[in-house]
């Protein structure tokens, strides 16, 4: 049997005997999405970012607020130089006293509140950009992880094979040996590139536990096999085909780069809010509170009833210097945002850049090692039919089974690669969904 075959039938009975258990990339997210604590905690922060809304707004609305007190009272009156005939009462006098009262408070003029409340409205559009960018990071972290277990399972696949390969050539390396029609040095060529693709195979089992494990960490399951890539896997290159217009497309739709606008937006709103607050402030101020007590200082009860409605202005004086030392702080972290909203427009075009050319040069690097690879299978038959005929070498052989198994390996790898260039394009402008998971889904079978 030749090794193409070979590696053939070892691969075919792999994936039969994988087929029903395999993890397809999709369940992989699906399963994240539910046990991934890195996404839970922005979930969290999400809900916590919509609460700035109800917060800000509530800072424009009336403040009602009740007060209640019951108290004990013991009052003693004496009046030691009055007649025995004073009409007053005097002595000790014990009694309960009770009321209650309510304030209500309707801003009518507060600069620094409505800034808040414009701020809270920004707090929100950055929480959804963030929980946006969170579910992307999640559909890239799942995809990596997923990917490098495949290509984790493909080496140990292919030493495997490698191995199986080299265990024929060396099991014919002794058996010309005994007749007389090869050296010793061929036995010895073949077992050195025995012992060393066994421990390859052992490097390449420790990397796959690690892989696995990697993945495990964001679905909570131990992954058994997962899906490779089948004969519906196609190289199409970005539309539109043009570098320039996927980092225009950037600017306008990245998440990272539209949280750094928010937060810059937000920066100079500070700046704004404390100014305010060197403002008067204007409210209308309403009261209503009533009194009963059973007792008094003359020895009957008494109750009584308050009723007020007005307008109060406070305006501020001097803090110490307070609003002055905020309205600083605030105009130097203004400026830090501007500063790391220009440094994150210039990061978002280098990483769309970069992800185009990963998309391309995939599409370039794949084509060249799927003619590599056979070319390196013609070359390993024709050193297998050399060797026959005795124009080639054992040392030949191992070579150009050398060669064919490190082309395959590189071609996994830069299909993985291209794939993920893909993901990491469309999350670069904005555009990353789960569709798009579902269409490289769709690729392994």
């Amino acid at each position: 049997m030749s090794v193409t075959k070979l590696l053939a039938a070892l691969l075919l009975a792999w994936g039969t005997a994988s087929a029903a258990e395999a993890t397809d990339l999709l369940e992989a997210y699906h399963a994240a999405q539910a046990q991934d604590p890195v996404f839970a905690a922005a979930v969290a922060q999400h809900q916590a970012g919509l609460e700035k809304l109800p917060q800000g707004r509530s800072l424009l609305l009336p403040d009602v607020s009740l007060n209640a007190n019951s108290t004990f009272n013991e009052d003693s009156i004496l009046y030691p130089n009055a007649p025995n005939n004073l009409p007053f009462p005097q002595g000790a006098f014990r009694f309960n006293s009770h009321g209650y009262g309510v304030t209500l408070v309707q801003p009518l003029f507060r600069q620094q509140n409505w800034v808040i409340y414009t701020e809270s409205e920004l707090q929100v559009a950055q929480a959804d950009a963030q929980f946006k960018n969170a579910q992307n990071d999640l559909i890239l972290r799942v995809a990596k992880a997923y990917f490098d277990v495949l290509i984790a399972q493909d080496t140990v696949e292919l030493a495997e094979a490698q191995k199986a390969a080299i265990s024929e050539q060396l099991e014919q390396a002794k058996r010309n040996f005994e007749v007389g029609t090869a050296t010793i040095t061929d036995t010895h060529e073949a077992q050195s590139r025995y012992d060393l693709v066994d421990a390859q195979e052992i490097a390449a089992r420790s990397n796959l536990e690690i892989k696995k494990r990697e993945l495990q960490q964001l679905t909570n399951e131990m992954p058994d096999q997962l899906q490779h890539l089948g004969k519906q896997f196609k190289l199409q290159g970005p539309q539109p085909a043009d570098m320039q217009k996927w980092v225009d497309l950037a600017q306008q739709g990245n998440l990272q780069l539209t949280a750094a606008q928010i937060s810059e937006q937000l920066a100079e709103k500070e700046v704004a809010r404390n100014r305010g607050g060197h403002y008067p402030t204007v409210d209308l101020v309403a009261n209503y509170s009533q009194t009963r007590a059973n007792g008094g200082t003359f020895g009957v009860g008494n109750q009584n009833s308050y009723k007020s409605v007005g307008v109060q202005l406070n305006v501020p004086i001097f803090e110490g210097g307070r609003i002055q030392s905020q309205w600083r702080e605030a105009e130097a972290n203004r400026d830090r945002a501007k500063d790391e909203l220009e440094n994150t427009r210039r990061t978002t075009a280098t990483q769309t850049r970069q992800a185009y050319l990963g998309v391309y040069n995939g599409m370039a690097q794949v084509k060249a090692l799927q003619a590599a690879l056979k070319s390196s299978e013609s070359l390993l038959e024709a050193s297998k039919l050399g060797q026959q005929v005795g124009v080639r070498t054992n040392l030949d052989v191992l070579n150009a089974q050398q060669q064919l198994y490190s082309t395959r390996r590189d071609l996994y790898q830069a299909e993985y690669t291209y794939l993920l260039s893909e993901l990491q394009l469309k999350a670069a402008v904005g555009g990353l969904t789960e569709n798009d998971l579902k269409a490289v889904n769709e690729a392994l079978h």
